[in-house]
């Protein structure tokens, strides 16, 4: 994906789909965050994994790490969409799912009412890497369930490449056209 050229060091990047208005795409991912019904991320992560395995582009992946939410709003929906996506990815792939190695330090609001500049100021420096060394060497997959302007995935894989000779390919379910 352009959006990440010359900003993040990211291996390759993927989207399952465009995030229109309209969309099923976006109607599926309402369903997952704000209506609860995880077993869309599950299937849908599934569906796509299928398709990321047939393609090759889970290759040289050894790991996914969804990225996390904070506790406060993890808590507050009850999971991690990312993690659900994950887990069907996991399901297809065969690769295993990391959830504990990264964490949201900071409780950024929705990045949804913000513009560009805002969503990379609002999530800027709000991920840490408690087990760098798990990283050290490894290919992660970055998993999210909508890429907008970047900046979110941006913020979490700057700080995994921190590991010495870390690499992270990223995918999501969907990617807003701009």
């Amino acid at each position: 994906m352009q959006m990440f050229w010359g900003r993040c060091n990211i291996e390759s990047a993927a989207a399952f789909s465009y995030f229109n208005k309209g969309s099923r795409i976006r109607k599926l991912v309402h369903c997952l965050k704000y209506d609860g019904v995880k077993e869309v991320g599950y299937e849908l992560g599934k569906i796509y994994g299928l398709s990321l395995k047939a393609s090759g582009f889970l290759d040289n992946i050894d790991f996914i790490v969804p990225i996390p939410l904070h506790k406060s709003r993890k808590r507050a929906r009850g999971f991690n969409q990312s993690e659900m996506i994950s887990a069907g990815i996991s399901e297809a792939s065969c690769l295993p799912v990391v959830t504990n190695a990264v964490e949201r330090r900071a409780a950024t609001s929705t990045q949804t009412k913000y513009t560009k500049t805002e969503r990379w100021s609002n999530v800027n420096e709000a991920f840490i890497v408690k087990k760098p060394e798990l990283f050290a060497g490894k290919h992660v997959l970055l998993v999210d369930d909508v890429i907008t302007t970047g900046a979110t995935m941006e913020s979490c894989a700057s700080e995994i490449l921190k590991a010495e000779g870390a690499r992270v390919s990223l995918a999501a379910l969907a990617c807003v056209l701009s």
